[in-house]
């Protein structure tokens, strides 16, 4: 008798998991074409798009049918410069002390739901303490909410660089770190600082090719690797089939990174337009993170909340972001989208859409950045970034058409990840 009950218990969860969604869409957004099309319905079978009819359809009697005939359907998002562990606060300085990676680990499941909740379905971490490979794990598995996550482990940097994790730290505390760590200072320790990320594993390659913003050094612009060494990371990086991203302010630290072989540069804050015109050449894409420029800007501004060497340099690059985005755009650099979440706020990356589009990207040229172009970037283009029959359904939803108004863009009102609803 056991037999039999559990023998019908198979029987019925074959049939449920056979069962089809039906989402029936008032308009749906081809990001291939660039055209919204209207009254589709996107058929979802496991965790993939099965088929995409005219009109509004609902298949058999077993399966389910989703009501968006109001709503605008996207792909998922995909942010390509998060900060999944952590995320900007007056006492983010002082954790580094405080903090063990379990606390660390705990509070980064909360910032990869709300990040999911808010329509990204995919995102670049770049850089962090090493957790962001067990979340992204831990997320795979199933056992927490978030977003698929590429992640580049721990950032590699120069001694006193923008990525040294024991910058301000007192003297016997510093010590000498390393490739393990993240610290290199010459080819060989930048050929061994990628194989370790690989070890350790990494998805792609973080550098901090200038000095930054947010660390505690003094200079947030200045060169911080030499040709020879960035040219060996992207020489090894290439052997492992990693993407590179270079963090950059400064104008010599870019044209560096460019000539070197970095794929994507982060930031771009104060870059000259010869250096466009060489992105433009080696087909390098930017990544402006506008939202992140305007958060540490604001940041700036209240007293106490940065330390002083911090807020001084908050003010001078923050607010220049969104103004070479403008302008690198319409030179022709390759634009792809990321906010740099985690300096602002996790789960408010849509905002960066009407950012760019300020600065005068067209909206649909923004939803193409964070979908088809993003998953071109991460080898996905096949799987990710289209509503499409044989996709991986990443899907999102809107109450309005974003060609209209982009500020639809920062508030999804159904989340779905691979066949599974996660808002609705």
């Amino acid at each position: 008798m056991k037999r039999i009950l559990f023998l019908i218990a198979i029987f019925q969860l074959t049939i449920s998991s056979a069962q089809d969604l039906y989402l029936q869409c008032g308009n749906i957004v081809d990001t291939e074409t660039g055209k919204v099309l209207k009254e589709k319905t996107i058929v979802v079978s496991g965790n993939k798009i099965k088929s995409i009819q005219n009109g509004f359809t609902s298949g058999s009697g077993d399966d389910q049918v989703i009501d968006l005939k109001s709503k605008t359907v996207l792909p998922g998002f995909i942010d390509m410069h998060v900060h999944i562990e952590g995320e900007s606060s007056p006492s983010r300085y002082l954790e580094r002390f405080t903090k063990n990676p379990a606390d660390v680990a705990l509070q980064a499941t909360v910032y990869a739901e709300r990040t999911l909740m808010a329509g990204f379905t995919t995102v670049r971490d770049l850089g962090g303490s090493g957790v962001n490979i067990a979340l992204r794990n831990a997320i795979n598995k199933g056992i927490v909410k978030g977003p698929r996550i590429f992640t580049a482990g721990k950032t590699i940097a120069s001694t006193g660089g923008h990525g040294d994790p024991t910058n301000g730290m007192r003297e016997d505390l510093r010590g000498d770190p390393g490739p393990k760590e993240g610290v290199v200072n010459s080819p060989e320790d930048a050929k061994k600082a990628v194989r370790q990320r690989y070890k350790d594993g990494s998805d792609c390659i973080k550098i901090t090719a200038t000095g930054g913003v947010m660390s505690v050094a003094k200079n947030g612009q200045n060169p911080q690797f030499t040709i020879e060494e960035i040219k060996a990371i992207t020489a090894t990086a290439k052997d492992y089939g990693f993407l590179t991203a270079a963090h950059a302010h400064g104008d010599e630290g870019m044209r560096r990174a460019v000539l070197g072989g970095i794929k994507t540069i982060e930031h771009g804050t104060l870059m000259s337009e010869e250096t466009m015109d060489l992105m433009v050449q080696h087909n390098t894409y930017l990544v402006p993170t506008i939202s992140a420029g305007k958060a540490a800007a604001k940041m700036a501004d209240i007293p106490g909340y940065l330390p002083p060497v911090v807020a001084k340099k908050a003010r001078e690059i923050g607010p220049v972001s969104q103004v070479t985005f403008g302008k690198a755009f319409k030179k022709g650099v390759p634009i792809a989208f990321g906010t740099d979440a985690g300096v602002s706020p996790h789960g408010e990356n849509g905002k960066e859409f009407g950012f760019m589009h300020e600065a005068g990207m067209p909206i649909m040229k923004t939803i193409q950045a964070a979908t088809t172009t993003n998953a071109e970037l991460l080898g996905m283009k096949n799987e990710l970034g289209q509503l499409k029959a044989g996709f991986l359904a990443d899907i999102v939803a809107v109450d309005e058409d974003p060609t209209k108004n982009v500020a639809t863009l920062e508030k999804a009102i159904f989340v779905m990840k691979e066949g599974v609803v996660y808002k609705e």
